[in-house]
């Protein structure tokens, strides 16, 4: 009886070990998002790397233990007469909703995770490093120790984007729009802002002032190559599952002369304090959400461990 128990036990531990965290991707926008998603080398991919979320729309993303990658959001999408799948900002060049196994063309705010790292724990960001183009939010669920709290850039910085770094989208009616923000590296190429050459460490490449432009709107988000001091976080692995919220206020707008930060919510509190989530939606983040959506793999065990001691 005891080797059945440990071998249950085991059991139990594979089951809940097999998935590192769950990722929910909420849109808040007031307009369709089209998340793309890319796995590290080497890790085992998502269940998808690209698809459409709707205003309102969530989606569960189930990532394996030791996963490591990026995802980000796609805005201003079509398909051309041939078929052609692309996007004014976040395009990830596969010419499908599906970017299977390309990255983010910059400009485009990245969410960036590494799970199961060391010390068992999960590492994550929001980078504006390849530049930015939305509002997002990262908020850990359930999770304890490091630094676990919520990361992101609330504000919509395609109204407020220099001009030199403004990606404008030409509109139907003859005006324009901000669709994205590029980064000074992605602007003007130089190494002092792209951190490469005799500027390639911490000690050479410095703050310039168009990071600190991101850096001053979004005091959490990554601002260049070496802001990791205020920019990296941890949680244990494990315990931990992850909502990034794409427009974290639902009042977010696409078009910039609307809405130049995201209204109702406040840079300098949402991200300070882990207890406030928002998401446009009840969350929780006592660790019952967790518990629930972690839970059924258990039952099933313990219900033939008990099968087995009956």
């Amino acid at each position: 009886m005891a080797g059945v128990l440990v071998v249950l036990a085991f059991a139990v531990l594979s089951i809940e070990g097999a998935l590192a965290a769950t990722f929910t991707l909420t849109n808040n926008c007031q307009y369709t998002v089209w998340p793309g998603l890319l796995s590290g080398a080497g890790t085992e991919p998502l269940p998808t790397t690209g698809f459409a979320l709707q205003s309102g729309e969530s989606r569960n993303l189930e990532a394996p233990s030791a996963w490591s990658g990026r995802l980000w959001g796609r805005t201003h999408c079509s398909t051309d007469a041939t078929g052609k799948f692309t996007c004014a900002s976040g395009d990830c060049g596969s010419g499908a909703v599906e970017c299977s196994g390309s990255g983010a063309t910059p400009p485009a705010t990245l969410a960036e995770f590494t799970l199961d790292g060391s010390g068992g724990m999960d590492f994550f960001d929001v980078s504006l490093v390849d530049g930015y183009n939305l509002p997002m939010l990262v908020v850990p669920e359930g999770g304890s120790g490091g630094t676990c709290s919520s990361t992101g850039c609330l504000v919509d910085l395609n109204a407020l984007c220099p001009s030199d770094l403004k990606v404008v989208l030409a509109s139907s009616d003859g005006g324009s729009e901000g669709v994205a923000c590029k980064s000074a590296c992605e602007a003007f190429g130089t190494p002092e802002y792209c951190c490469s050459g005799d500027y390639g460490n911490p000690n050479t490449c410095r703050p310039s002032s168009y990071s600190q432009f991101f850096k001053n709107a979004c005091p959490r988000a990554y601002s260049y190559a070496y802001d990791d001091a205020t920019s990296t976080f941890t949680c244990a692995t494990g315990s931990t599952n992850y909502i990034i919220t794409f427009c974290p206020s639902t009042t977010s707008q696409k078009s910039s002369d609307l809405n130049p930060q995201a209204v109702g919510v406040s840079s300098s509190t949402a991200i300070s304090n882990n207890t406030m989530v928002y998401v446009g939606g009840s969350q929780s983040s006592d660790g019952a959400a967790l518990y629930f959506a972690r839970t059924p793999a258990v039952l099933i065990a313990l219900a033939v461990l008990l099968a087995v001691i009956a």
